[in-house]
């Protein structure tokens, strides 16, 4: 199978499943739809009045301060504890970057993240359970 075969089978593919997403979310969207109706709601009304998420905000944010504390962390680490590891230093004093230290940021920024969204959680429960009903 050459290139050229390669693009028109990539390019069939492709439509193919472009088409299969488009008509399952409509697919989908009028099952919501009957279903609203069974119940007697009125399907034009969710359109218009969108649900609260009052704690939406909170944890955005807590996920990007987690994340960026797991970077600045990551950074930390990569140049004290582990500067050995991921950086060759010549005889010239000049310092080569050698990236075996890269997956130690990613893993910061996934555990200051989830570390984030944790809190958050946290917030909410105590703020749901706290409130009288």
């Amino acid at each position: 199978m050459g290139p050229d075969q390669l693009v028109f089978l990539w390019l069939i593919i492709s439509c193919v499943t472009l088409f299969v997403t488009i008509f399952g979310i409509r697919y989908l969207h009028n099952k919501e739809n009957i279903a609203m109706i069974e119940k007697g709601m009125d399907p034009k009304l969710k359109a218009l009045r969108p649900r609260p998420a009052p704690f939406r905000n909170l944890k955005w944010g807590l996920l990007s301060v987690g994340a960026g504390l797991g970077l600045f962390l990551a950074y930390i680490l990569d140049n004290s504890l582990l500067y050995r590891i991921g950086h060759t230093i010549h005889a010239g004093g000049y310092d080569d970057y050698n990236g075996a230290n890269v997956i130690i940021y990613f893993a910061m920024i996934a555990i200051g993240g989830g570390t984030g969204l944790i809190y958050s959680y946290r917030i909410e429960k105590r703020e749901l359970l706290d409130k009288p009903e």
